[in-house]
């Protein structure tokens, strides 16, 4: 039986550290942790702008489906389907985009799954400035569609407490296997710093939502993806680059 293999794992492709053994400070990590904030903008953007949907969080629209179908008043089952839709859709596309980089560098792919969702969010963007606000199942879609494509290569990455949009699994870890809870709190930083960036992703998200509509955090949004995607490089680990010298003639 075989196993599929995110690109650049497995040998150490590249110098590549592996993404399970990556460091908190590791390009990969911060780029994680950007896409984190983003994921606080974005569903800050869906919850309340687009009809208390969710673009990144697929836990919140299948309870707003049952809310919606128990005669809570105020929820989309519309909206939260199309989310639903999109976000397999993109999740599809980010499985496919996994397969034909297999092999090659890991850097190339992930830069490639970003320009995707920064592409999908800057047409949310246009279409937000352009007054198509009101076109809300467009925007639900495309927003959706841009984490699909995102998770599924966050989960192909498989880093460690960096899913970049839910944080029950962190939240968990952090108490569970805390010192209060007996532990020796592994990845704490890191846990703590998955949700300080969800927060700090979802608050000027959530004001400029008030204040000034859909358009300019999705502006924000995209731009963080977009530098993200230009920023992020890898360098080969130095042990990797170490010649091998010969021990013999």
């Amino acid at each position: 039986m075989t196993t599929h293999q995110p690109p650049g794992e497995g040998a150490g492709r590249g110098g590549e550290v592996p993404a399970a053994q990556v460091g908190d400070t590791h390009p990969l990590s911060l780029t994680l942790v950007a896409l984190t904030v983003v994921s606080g903008f974005v569903d800050a953007i869906s919850y309340l702008g687009l009809g208390r949907v969710f673009a990144a969080n697929m836990t919140g629209n299948v309870l707003v489906i049952g809310f919606a179908a128990g005669g809570a008043p105020g929820f989309s089952v519309a909206g939260s389907l199309v989310s639903l839709g999109a976000f397999l859709a993109g999740a599809v596309g980010a499985g496919r985009l996994a397969r034909a980089f297999r092999g090659r560098r890991r850097a190339a792919w992930v830069r490639t799954a970003l320009c995707g969702e920064a592409m999908l969010q800057g047409a949310a963007t246009a279409v937000a400035f352009t007054g198509g606000a009101h076109r809300t199942q467009l925007l639900i879609a495309l927003l959706a569609l841009a984490m699909g494509l995102r998770n599924g290569t966050v989960r192909t990455l498989g880093v460690p407490d960096m899913t970049t949009t839910v944080l029950t699994q962190t939240l968990t870890g952090l108490a569970s296997q805390s010192r209060l809870a007996g532990g020796s709190d592994p990845r704490a930083v890191r846990r703590l710093t998955a949700v300080v960036a969800m927060v700090a992703g979802a608050l000027p998200g959530a004001w400029l939502v008030v204040r000034h509509g859909i358009a300019w955090p999705l502006l924000v949004s995209t731009a963080i993806v977009a530098v993200t995607a230009v920023a992020y490089r890898e360098k080969p680990e130095a042990a990797a680059r170490k010649p091998k010298f010969r021990t013999g003639p």
